[in-house]
């Protein structure tokens, strides 16, 4: 997308996040820690029922980037992993919204800042991009 400019906001996207994607990302991830499947075992350590894998949700974050910027466009990366992702057991799951503007465009590169929510809660902190354009 070479047409971006500070200040364009981009349409958000979303994405549903169900128990059955946890298994699926655990299997190909290797993570098989149980408070990703286990309610028991995440609430006994203070969480609020079975969360996804921190990386799982950045990496849908770094899908909603890329069908933006064009695949392989994104250059830099980065947030901080503030609040979890909590998914009912249900066949319903939960929504990930990202959501963009463009904060400057320099050098051909345009820096995005994220805001990444399930509910009304944001779930990472300063997360931004930057992308070719």
């Amino acid at each position: 997308m070479s047409t971006l400019t500070a200040g364009d906001v981009l349409e958000p996207r979303t994405f549903t996040i169900t128990r059955a994607d946890l298994v699926r990302y655990a299997g190909a991830s290797g993570d098989f820690n149980p408070i990703h499947w286990s309610d028991r075992v995440a609430t006994g350590v203070g969480l609020p029922g079975v969360i996804a894998h921190g990386m799982y949700t950045l990496a849908l974050v770094a899908r909603a980037v890329e069908a933006w910027a064009g695949e392989g466009n994104l250059v830099e990366f980065g947030c901080k992993f503030t609040k979890p992702v909590a998914v009912p057991d249900d066949d319903r799951g939960v929504d990930l919204v990202v959501a963009a503007a463009v904060a400057r465009v320099e050098d051909g590169r345009a820096t995005l800042k994220l805001e990444v929510t399930c509910g009304e809660e944001k779930v990472l902190g300063l997360p931004t991009a930057v992308v070719r354009v």
